[in-house]
């Protein structure tokens, strides 16, 4: 289980202007697809759940499970 690396997470999302229109949540996904080479929404979900600030994101948009991660991330790409 990879553990959040949350400087190296400011530090992506401060260097990453085209970023700048996302949320909090978008860009720590990109920065865990990015940075950490996590593809699969139950990796990243894992991830998330296994972190303090990570697991209050998701309490904050009702993910309970890696499905509804993996509906968002589909929504998202369908924009």
């Amino acid at each position: 289980m990879s553990k959040i690396n949350w400087d190296e997470y400011k530090k992506y999302k401060h260097e990453s202007p085209n970023l700048k229109k996302l949320d909090n949540f978008e860009v720590l996904l990109e920065f865990l697809r990015s940075f950490y080479n996590k593809t699969s929404a139950f990796e990243v979900f894992d991830t998330l759940n296994e972190d303090e600030l990570g697991k209050m994101m998701l309490d904050k948009r009702d993910i309970t499970q890696p499905e509804q991660l993996e509906d968002l991330l589909y929504k998202r790409l369908a924009k």
